[in-house]
């Protein structure tokens, strides 16, 4: 570990949030420095050997005394890849459920579109996903997508890029009440602030039982959906666009055809 790597300021650097990751920190790392110059990892306050995990590895690491939420992790990491000449800043969960290897479809997908933030959609695997999980991903795409004025693929994939003005530009939380909303938030006021979104196709994973979720299923999804009202109230309603997203982006299911379209240079 190191703390003089500089990255290549053309390509982006890859930030990993991580609290508690021991069992799949390292694997994830390792498959990410095969595609990035420049890898930041996040430990949130972690109390089990994820920090030990990473010994010997080139990357640049950055520890939080306590538990500080994912939001600030990542706003955290992204500082530190401005300050070391990022453009952009490519940020990947370390439990494993994302693949390293699509770095390979992300990160030419932002080389097309620097200023825009790059998704990776998952809701195309269906039968990989949990029926609960893909139903309530899909029914958050609709208010989410209401709020941003425009269509969303997959508001709640953690594998994306930013362009580095995001975290410059935005007045967005990243205090702990905030850490599962962010990722919700920023969609919704990029698009507002005529940042384009575009969404990459993904594999996912969800065999993997290293650890269950982090997020609380009532008070960050309460939290999501107050923030998603709050934002609603900002903007005029129209609920016959609502019933048609309800129909375009529930009852219809997305192909990955369909999300790839959206990454497409025009």
């Amino acid at each position: 570990m190191s703390g003089g790597i500089e990255p290549v300021a053309s390509l982006p650097a890859v930030v990993i949030p991580a609290f508690n990751e021991a069992a799949t920190i390292r694997d994830v790392v390792e498959r990410t420095l095969k595609h990035a110059t420049c890898v930041i990892v996040v430990d949130d306050g972690s109390t089990d050997d994820t920090i030990a995990r990473l010994q010997g590895l080139p990357i640049v690491l950055i520890r939080n005394e306590r538990n500080e939420g994912k939001a600030a992790s990542i706003f955290h990491g992204a500082a530190e890849a401005s300050r070391r000449g990022a453009r952009g800043i490519v940020t990947l969960d370390g439990d494993g459920q994302h693949d390293p290897d699509d770095l390979r479809k992300i990160l030419p997908a932002a080389a097309l579109r620097p200023n825009a933030i790059i998704v990776g959609a998952r809701l195309h695997a269906r039968d990989t996903i949990p029926r609960t999980r893909y139903l309530a991903n899909r029914f958050a795409n609709v208010w989410i997508g209401w709020a941003a004025g425009r269509p969303i693929a997959d508001s709640q994939s953690g594998f994306r890029y930013y362009p580095a003005a995001v975290f410059e530009t935005l007045e967005l939380r990243h205090d702990r009440p905030a850490s599962f909303v962010f990722e919700s938030e920023v969609l919704i006021a990029a698009a507002r602030a005529g940042i384009e979104l575009a969404f990459v196709p993904i594999s996912v994973r969800y065999a993997n039982p290293a650890r269950p979720s982090h997020l609380h299923p009532v008070v960050d999804i309460a939290r999501i959906g107050a923030m998603i009202f709050r934002r609603l109230a900002q903007v005029r309603v129209e609920p016959r666009g609502v019933l048609a997203g309800f129909r375009r982006h529930v009852l219809r299911p997305p192909s990955s055809e369909s999300i790839a379209r959206h990454s497409r240079k025009p």
